[in-house]
């Protein structure tokens, strides 16, 4: 089972704010926080450190940081980036 796949539209949204930033040797770190009666939530950040328990993520030229905690969570996940009238915002579907 593939880790974790990025759709196109994620791809390019990674890209977009990439390039907004103008920094090198930035990856796109997303984990999985919470749990209990509140549900876990997913949070995505830019990080240029990789940790030892993290996984790597490599697809069309991105670079996903994913700790070994949260990527009990997210393998097997498509990641999408989904626009709408109520927003903007990375969205992850879980495997079935």
């Amino acid at each position: 089972m593939n880790q974790i796949t990025l759709d196109s539209s994620a791809i390019v949204k990674i890209k977009d704010l990439l390039a907004d930033v103008e920094a090198k040797g930035l990856k796109l770190r997303i984990y999985v926080s919470g749990g209990g009666c509140s549900g876990f939530q997913y949070g995505f950040t830019f990080d240029d450190t990789q940790n030892e328990d993290d996984f790597i993520v490599d697809q069309d030229e991105v670079s996903l940081l994913v700790d070994a905690h949260s990527m009990q969570y997210l393998t097997g996940s498509v990641i999408g980036y989904k626009t709408s009238l109520m927003g903007s915002q990375f969205e992850i579907k879980n495997p079935a």
